[in-house]
């Protein structure tokens, strides 16, 4: 393994760090996907974390694939014909979205820098953005000659629309963080020095939250995203005959009734 991925924990939020600045944080190998992949199943393993935060060592947040790697056919891009290169993708970056965006916890990723390409799919594939004065945002692979091939065409419309993800993906133009908030990609741009801190604020402000609760609504909003109304309605139900019986549940009413801080354990 190359530590290509810093983890830490802080109480209950985790925050993963793309930890390559000298390559601008791009992934160029399998044993970097697989990196990212097993942070996600560390975190899915652990009851105690309730939010993870993503983001990049300076200066970028992910500069996307590792175009040295493209040109000189190593890494992720070895091997020779179609067939080899269908399946370098199907077991290397392409195990990033499987892992990160089905995690089974709110995701946040804090964009302290440029988002490019593959690098801009691994901010969609978290819940919640912030972003950096100092970022900036392209799907940018028609720039080099290939197609999104980890996720960003089915990633992207369903942040900024249609339209804004056909005008990325068909020009390849990078947005400003001012641009990038106002087409809704990102939720807050802040001072690149207040960055952490407000990705730890909005953290702490999710992982006070019923932990199991948390899971069980990111379930909800995933499975909203592709499913019937009904079929949803159905799963909400059994959610919520779950969350009935839970401790959290009668700690929270308790709380809200007398006025009080509740202490949520998970049980």
């Amino acid at each position: 393994m190359s530590d290509f991925i810093l983890y830490e924990q802080d109480g209950p939020v985790v925050t993963l760090t793309l930890n390559a600045p000298a390559k601008r944080n791009a992934i160029g190998s399998r044993d970097e996907c697989e990196e990212v992949v097993a942070a996600c199943r560390r975190i899915e393993r652990d009851d105690s974390v309730r939010c993870v935060i993503v983001t990049g060592a300076d200066p970028a947040f992910c500069a996307g694939g590792d175009l040295k790697s493209m040109r000189d056919r190593s890494g992720m891009m070895s091997g020779q014909g179609p067939a080899s290169m269908r399946e370098n993708y199907r077991r290397g970056i392409q195990m990033i979205p499987l892992a990160l965006y089905d995690l089974n916890l709110p995701t946040i990723a804090a964009i302290n820098g440029p988002a490019i390409g593959a690098g801009l799919d691994l901010a969609l594939m978290c819940d919640m953005r912030i972003a950096s004065d100092k970022a900036l945002f392209a799907e940018s692979f028609i720039r080099v000659g290939i197609v999104p091939g980890d996720g960003g065409a089915w990633l992207l419309p369903r942040v900024v629309g249609m339209s804004v993800a056909c005008e990325m993906s068909f020009t390849g133009d990078p947005l400003t963080p001012e641009q990038g908030l106002k087409v809704g990609l990102v939720s807050q741009v802040v001072p690149h020095a207040e960055l952490l801190p407000a990705a730890r604020a909005l953290a702490a402000r999710v992982a006070k939250n019923p932990p199991q609760m948390l899971r069980m609504t990111k379930r909800l909003l995933r499975e909203g995203q592709h499913t019937r109304l009904d079929t949803l309605l159905e799963m909400s139900a059994a959610f919520q005959a779950i969350a009935h019986e839970t401790a959290d549940h009668k700690e929270a009413v308790d709380a809200m009734l007398n006025k009080r801080a509740p202490n949520f354990t998970g049980e």
